[in-house]
């Protein structure tokens, strides 16, 4: 009882057939794949953007006068 075996697979299988048909499944194996293929576009743009970014513009720095010792030494970092 541990298991199922082909057979049993098999079944339910016919079962997802019979209720969706075949169209519909492909259809959500299409889609699914779409989705699968913008994620990893999407991540792989937002490396290489990440990495334009950083290079193209420096990072500014804000420093303090020696006369005002209420002002801290930051440094402003753009969000990516």
């Amino acid at each position: 009882m541990g298991s199922f075996s082909i057979w049993h697979w098999l079944i339910v299988l016919l079962v997802v057939v019979v209720i969706f048909g075949t169209k519909k499944l492909r259809n959500i194996g299409s889609d699914l794949g779409s989705a699968v293929k913008g994620f990893k576009d999407g991540v792989k743009g937002a490396g290489e953007t990440a990495e334009a970014d950083g290079s193209a513009a420096p990072a500014q720095q804000v420093t303090a006068r020696k006369a005002d010792s209420q002002t801290v030494d930051v440094e402003a970092k753009t969000k990516s």
